[in-house]
C-alpha cells in the first residue's frame, strides 16, 4: 500500500495511490453536523413521483398518498410568535388547543421497501426553506445532542417546519429517555416529525434493553406519530442476480491502484479503526472516496464491532461508495446469534446495502 495517503478529512485523493481510512481521523465541527441534516446525496433527485410501488404491495400507494397529504398541509409562512405555522398549518395560538394525537408520521416496512426513498421525498415535496427542514438519521440525531447539547439541539430544530428521522431504533434507555424528551420539545415548538424504522413505535427497543422499564417514554413516543406499514420486498434485490463472489486480495489491491480516489484497508484493521472514531464522523471518513477496498472481510468479532459497522455501511450506502472486497462474503458478517438478536433488522439492512454497494463494484476489476 502506498504510504502517501490524504490528510484526515481532506478532499480530492493523491495520484500516489489508495488512500487508506485507517490514516484518517477526521475532525467534524458542529455546525457541519448542521448544514448536512439533508437528504444524502443518493435522494437528492427522488420524489414521490419516481417512487414505483409494487402493484402487489397496495400499502405502497397508500404511503405515497399519505406523505403526499402530510407534505400539503404543511404548507404557508412560517414565522415566530402568534403568526407560526405549526404541524398541518396550525397556529401557534391553535395548535394550543388542538385536539391531542399524533402529529407526525411514522414509516413502518422491512429493508429495502424504499421508506427512505419516501422520507426524503416528503422533505423536498415539503414548502420550506431547505434551512426549515431537517433530514438525518436516528444516530446523527443522537451524535447532534451530543455536539450541540440538549438546549442548543431544541433551539436549533425548534425553529424547523419539518423534522425526518431516517433509520428510527432505541439502542439503549439512555436514547430513550433523550429522544422522548427532545421530540417532546419539538412537537411542542409545532415541529412536524415523519420518521422510518424496521420496528412500529411502540415495539421501539423490544429485545435490546429492558424496555419495560421504560415503557412510559417509549409510550411517549408513540404517540406521537402515525404508523403506516409499508409491506415489500428488498428493492435492490428484485429480479436481480445474487450478489457478486468476493474477489481475491490482488484483485482488490490491483482494482484500488487502478482505481481514482480509491481507498484501501484490510476488514480486520478498518474494524479495529472504527472503534477510535466516532459514529458521526464516519461520513467524513469517507470523503472524496469513489470506492472502498477491502481485503480480508470475515465476520465481525463482537456486537460493538458489528453495530458500528452497520453507521459506516449506512453512509457508504447513502454516499453511493462502491464496496470492493475478498474473503467472506457480506452475508457472513454476522453470527447467527446476532441475527436472531434484538438488532436483527440493522444487521439484515447492512448486509442489503453492503450487497447493493459490492454489485456496484463489480466493474471495478478488469476482466
Amino acid at each position: 500500500m502506498s504510504s502517501s495517503t490524504a490528510a484526515p478529512g481532506s478532499g480530492p485523493l493523491t495520484d500516489a495511490g489508495p488512500v487508506s481510512l485507517c490514516a484518517r481521523e477526521p475532525h467534524v465541527p458542529a455546525d457541519r453536523l448542521v448544514a448536512e441534516m439533508v437528504p444524502p446525496p443518493r435522494f437528492d433527485a427522488v420524489r414521490f413521483a419516481t417512487y414505483i410501488p409494487d402493484p402487489d404491495q397496495p400499502s405502497q400507494t397508500e404511503a405515497v398518498r399519505v406523505l403526499e397529504g402530510f407534505a400539503a398541509g404543511l404548507g404557508g409562512a412560517h414565522a415566530s410568535g402568534a403568526g407560526r405555522r405549526g404541524f398541518l398549518g396550525l397556529g401557534r395560538a391553535r395548535a394550543a388547543k388542538a385536539p391531542a394525537g399524533p402529529r407526525g408520521v411514522y414509516l413502518d416496512g422491512g429493508y429495502g421497501v424504499g421508506k427512505t426513498h419516501l422520507l426524503a421525498s416528503l422533505w423536498h415535496a415539503t414548502p420550506a426553506e431547505p434551512a426549515l427542514k431537517a433530514f438525518g438519521t436516528f444516530v446523527e440525531l443522537t451524535n447532534l445532542v451530543g455536539a450541540l447539547g440538549f438546549q442548543q439541539t431544541v433551539r436549533t430544530l425548534g425553529g424547523h417546519r419539518l423534522l425526518c428521522i431516517d433509520e428510527f431504533e432505541l439502542d439503549d434507555p439512555g436514547d430513550t429517555v433523550l429522544v422522548s424528551t427532545l421530540l417532546g420539545k419539538l412537537v411542542e415548538s409545532g415541529v412536524a416529525l415523519a420518521a422510518t424504522s424496521n420496528t412500529l413505535p411502540g415495539k421501539l427497543g423490544e429485545g435490546r434493553f429492558a424496555s419495560v422499564d421504560f415503557l412510559r417514554e417509549i409510550q411517549g413516543l408513540s404517540a406521537h406519530f402515525r404508523a403506516q406499514r409499508i409491506d415489500g420486498d428488498d428493492y435492490r434485490h428484485r429480479g436481480l442476480p445474487e450478489a457478486p463472489a468476493p474477489f481475491t486480495d490482488e484483485q482488490v489491491t490491483k482494482a484500488a491502484y487502478a482505481t481514482p480516489d480509491a481507498s484501501l484497508d484490510g476488514f480486520p484493521a478498518l474494524l479495529a479503526h472504527l472503534a477510535r472514531v466516532h459514529p458521526s464522523r464516519y461520513g467524513a471518513l469517507t470523503d472524496g472516496l469513489r470506492a472502498v477496498c477491502l481485503t480480508d472481510v470475515r465476520p465481525v468479532p463482537d456486537q460493538s464491532t458489528a453495530l458500528r459497522l452497520v453507521v459506516l455501511a449506512d453512509r457508504l450506502y447513502d454516499r453511493e461508495v462502491p464496496v470492493l472486497s475478498s474473503g467472506q462474503p457480506f452475508d457472513r458478517l454476522f453470527s447467527e446469534e446476532m441475527l436472531n438478536g434484538g438488532y436483527r433488522k440493522k444487521y439484515f439492512r447492512a448486509i442489503s446495502r453492503l450487497t447493493a454497494l459490492a454489485r456496484d463494484a463489480k466493474g471495478l476489476v478488469a476482466s
